[in-house]
């Protein structure tokens, strides 16, 4: 019988060959013959891949997937497999006035509901868009969600994106999801994953042991056989909602019956319904909307090893890449160092420290994610405004110490805080040195002191002070979350006040919160700002923040990251100052990206980002260089005139994986006062650059 399957296997793939000059640009084939559709696409120049699905509903929906190569018998690597996802759902807190945005909420907490995705009546529905082609396969339902399954393949490419997409018509519905394969045969020899050092671990498939989550590095898990493998991995960004922890919740799976709603014994990719049991606000799932619940697979005839490998290149190993000319900058960590440091102090005989403090986690940890400037936010816990100055000074002190002896040729960690006191809502500090400042003025105080054992001392107690000191000492601040949290309605609240006029104050930060799988693109609520921020004449910028605590190595700390990339030379030494990083980003001279795609080169008729484009005629080119790891999907010029925002799209659905492109793109700009650049991939990873300023002269 297997001898048969092989036969008729190389027929039919030696058949579509023939065939093959009738498929999309995709080179994405899909025939139904009878109660099969056979969908073959080149995963490379030497191979193809071969995907059968199974029309006839008794039958498992993935007949089989296999890998051929020139001159060389197919490879069925899995037979029998059937698509499972479970869907929770629960409720956003319609009273919350943030209301979809709101970070504050823990649907777990209130009553949720767990459904197995019920697939019905199979069919095949394709769809070409240019190097990819979707193939819609079965209705599919979960409660008062309904919609289709769709598989979509990519040119020149091993992932195959299977997609439950399904809208519910309920309001203020949220959701979380596991997904997977299953089947009632063994296909593998083995479960393999990166455990959270790095260390590869594997298991024999046992379809007597219960399924249980596992805690891996690189959220993949690839299933092994003698033919080759199958990883399974989400989209690396989108697939996390928002925390203020980056804590590994185990978040793939692989064994029997998986959470009682899984027949046989499978694998996938997991949510924890807690999360850091802290704030727990889950996707929205607003009503009408397509919500993707989506999954990647890599099909490879190669070893677990070389498959996990080849799954990491896809975030670069979860790092930042250099780029020339560039040094990465991330932001706005609560790590809490310094109290820690502190309380060490205080409980000790003597200064020496504990090896966890002497030698923490998080710098491991910044540095294996390729961060080389950090900015902290410490003290977070406390209200500045209440320590006594003496204390305060102490602490600021202690801070200022450690992130220098921390700091290194690799690592520039910056002293910074979320002080929240005076301006309205929650707001960062960075200056270009240590600073020794309080927070609680008292009435007939100085603003600025000269004192024996901390030298310049400054008092803030209004948002007069506060200005004072960041213009006196060339600082800089900006709205941390702002929309969100307890930054809700600002900076729009203070966007008259002489503070937020100043070249001073920054702008504000960019994080991927709120959740919702029916967006294309992260982060919207802050890239929506800052083209607001723009049409009021505000010349500001926004930069990527994370706002975390813990950051340590076993963490999946890359999902939840962002990264800005200043237009810097070299790294600074923390001897002698940072005013350059500051620099950087008061120009708007950097980019923000999630970390798959890279913006190297930018600008607007030869004027880079946070520059001024002077223009007598409106038609410009727009240059950009662009580098990338998953297929993109589309890029946006947005460009605004003080009142109204303008999008234009660029189709980029002719790129596959792994590419660079350089991009000359004319661009109208009537009327305009800025313009900027975002760019987005099939998993919804993105990046962007800041405004270029428009002048038209006569």
């Amino acid at each position: 019988m297997r001898r048969l399957y092989f036969s008729f296997l190389s027929s039919l793939i030696a058949f579509l060959a023939v065939c093959q000059a009738g498929a999309a640009d995709s080179g994405v084939l899909v025939q139904q013959d009878g109660q099969r559709a056979v969908i073959t696409w080149p995963m490379s120049a030497e191979q193809s891949g071969t995907a059968i699905v199974n029309l006839d509903s008794a039958q498992p929906l993935i007949e089989s997937l296999a890998i051929s190569g020139e001159g060389q018998p197919p490879k069925v690597i899995a037979r029998g497999l059937n698509p499972v996802t479970i869907l929770t759902v629960g409720s956003r807190d319609s009273t919350n006035p943030q209301g979809w945005g709101a970070f504050f909420d823990n649907t777990p907490r209130r009553h949720y509901e767990t459904y197995a995705v019920q697939l019905g009546r199979r069919h095949v529905r394709t769809t070409h868009l240019g190097t990819r082609t979707t193939v819609s396969v079965a209705e599919a339902s979960a409660g008062t969600f309904a919609g289709d399954l769709r598989l979509t393949f990519y040119r020149n490419s091993p992932l195959i994106h299977v997609e439950t997409v399904l809208k519910t018509e309920q309001d203020w519905r949220a959701i979380i999801y596991d997904t997977g394969l299953s089947t009632e045969r063994v296909n593998w020899d083995a479960f393999a994953w990166n455990d959270p050092s790095g260390q590869l671990q594997s298991v024999a498939p046992d379809p007597a042991a219960e399924a249980r989550p596992i805690k891996v590095a690189g959220r993949t898990l690839v299933a092994r056989n003698q033919q080759g493998s199958l990883a399974v991995f989400p989209a690396p960004h989108r697939f996390f909602y928002p925390q203020d922890e980056a804590y590994n919740l185990h978040f793939v799976w692989q064994g029997s019956g998986y959470r009682g709603h899984v027949r046989g014994l499978g694998f996938g990719i997991r949510q924890s319904t807690t999360g850091d049991n802290r704030y727990v606000p889950w996707f929205n799932a607003p009503p009408g909307t397509e919500q993707s619940l989506g999954v990647f697979y890599l099909l490879s005839a190669d070893s677990e090893r070389g498959t996990l490998d080849e799954v990491a290149r896809y975030t670069r190993g979860d790092h930042y890449k250099r780029v020339p000319g560039h040094i990465t900058f991330t932001s706005h960590y609560h790590v809490e160092h310094s109290k820690q440091v502190l309380d060490a102090r205080k409980r000790g005989s003597t200064n020496a420290l504990p090896p966890e403090l002497e030698s923490p986690g998080f710098i491991k940890t910044f540095k294996a994610r390729g961060a080389e400037i950090v900015h902290l936010a410490e003290y977070h816990y406390e209200d500045g405004s209440r320590i006594p100055e003496a204390e305060r000074l102490h602490k600021l002190t202690v801070m200022h110490e450690e992130c220098r002896r921390l700091s290194d040729d690799k690592l520039l960690l910056l002293p910074g805080e979320e002080p929240n006191v005076h301006l309205g809502g929650h707001w960062l500090s960075l200056f270009p040195k240590p600073i020794n400042w309080t927070l609680n003025r008292p009435a007939g105080k100085a603003f600025m002191e000269e004192t024996e054992t901390h030298g310049k001392v400054y008092r803030v107690g209004n948002p007069a002070d506060v200005l004072r000191l960041f213009e006196a000492e060339g600082g800089l601040m900006w709205t941390a979350h702002p929309r969100i949290k307890a930054s809700f309605e600002y900076p729009d609240r203070y966007r008259n006040t002489e503070f937020f006029r100043s070249d001073r104050f920054l702008g504000a930060a960019w994080k991927a919160m709120p959740a919702d799988l029916s967006r294309p693109t992260l982060g919207w609520r802050v890239l929506d700002l800052l083209d607001d921020m723009s049409n009021w004449g505000a010349k500001k910028q926004v930069l990527g923040e994370v706002d975390t605590f813990l950051m340590e190595p076993d963490f999946e700390t890359y999902a939840h990251m962002n990264m800005n990339y200043l237009r810097l030379a070299k790294l600074p030494r923390f001897d002698e100052g940072w005013q350059p990083v500051l620099d950087a980003l008061r120009s708007g001279a950097f980019f923000t990206t999630t970390g798959e795609i890279l913006i190297p080169r930018f600008n607007v008729g030869g004027r880079q980002s946070g520059q001024t484009l002077a223009i007598t005629n409106s038609h410009v080119v727009m240059e950009t260089e662009l580098e990338w790891t998953f297929p993109l999907s589309f890029a946006e010029v947005v460009s605004g005139d003080g009142e109204k925002t303008y999008r234009q799209r660029i189709d980029l659905s002719d790129t596959e994986s792994f590419g660079h492109r350089s991009l000359r793109t004319p661009v109208d700009l009537s009327g305009r006062t800025w313009v900027r650049f975002e760019v987005w991939d099939i998993a919804a990873n993105g990046a962007f650059t800041q405004p270029v300023w428009i002048e038209r002269q006569q």
